[in-house]
């Protein structure tokens, strides 16, 4: 019989695939229309994080015991979160396979196989589905990054709108990034000899993994959205008299230097 995260998982699949393919029939905006695909990837990225990281913060406040006891102890609908999440992976890694070239997406395929193996181990053995929500939060990051990849696809950049993602990407990559792999690191190396050996490792490679994508890509957004941006002394007064070539007629001109791929 196939176990019924199985069956989840493979649903999920078929329905991000599914969206994606659904968003062909809307219209791309003309900035991003060069890059529809990565528009529509974007956008069904988008989704999965907002739904699995608001139901993972929701899970965790209304069920504690997720965190006091990360192992045994999960409601039902937990496990089928998980198992909606290892389904999206995968199909934005077939995503990734079949419209880009291996050398443009490798660290981000490193990524999902890291993710898929952690998660697939709550779906399939029903254990450690507590940590595997904690690790759920960090989508909340996520969906902040997804929504500045896709205002820079639409040439809201710079706006009002794209300040303030950029800053709620650092926000939520402090709170919902950053602390929970603090808080799973912590907890791994403290039950390292309840936990067999080989998901030790696992989850280290794991944490260590997104860890390091995520302070380089902090790095990153801070330098590009933020001290890129940063109005400079004028020099005698000169600067009120004289345009500069930072800026064009309608405002500051800006690339996005954040070319990380990170979408957990």
């Amino acid at each position: 019989m196939v176990p019924p995260g199985l069956l989840v998982t493979g649903a999920s699949f078929l329905a991000f695939r599914g969206l994606h393919w659904g968003l062909r029939l809307l219209p791309t905006p003309g900035p991003a229309a060069p890059d529809s695909w990565r528009w529509r990837n974007l956008c069904v990225s988008l989704v999965h994080s907002l739904l699995s990281g608001i139901a993972a913060l929701l899970g965790l406040i209304l069920h504690p015991q997720m965190a006091a006891d990360p192992i045994q102890s999960h409601p039902r609908w937990a496990l089928v979160l998980v198992a909606v999440s290892v389904g999206y992976f995968l199909a934005d890694g077939a995503d990734l396979l079949w419209n880009q070239p291996l050398g443009k997406t490798w660290d981000l395929l490193c990524h999902h196989l890291v993710v898929v193996s952690c998660l697939s181990t709550a779906v399939l053995s029903g254990q450690y589905v507590g940590f595997s929500m904690v690790s759920l939060l960090l989508e909340l990051n996520s969906a902040c990054l997804h929504l500045r990849k896709l205002l820079l696809l639409s040439g809201q950049a710079p706006s009002l709108a794209f300040s303030v993602t950029s800053w709620a990407s650092l926000a939520t990559l402090a709170l919902f990034r950053l602390v929970p792999l603090g808080w799973m690191s912590l907890w791994l190396l403290r039950q390292r000899h309840q936990v067999p050996l080989a998901l030790v490792i696992l989850g280290g490679v794991g944490l260590a993994t997104v860890g390091v994508m995520s302070t380089i890509l902090g790095i990153r957004i801070l330098v590009s959205d933020v001290l890129r941006f940063r109005p400079r002394p004028s020099i005698l007064g000169h600067e009120k008299t004289r345009k500069t070539r930072t800026c064009g007629d309608d405002g500051p001109i800006t690339r996005d230097s954040s070319t990380i791929n990170l979408k957990d």
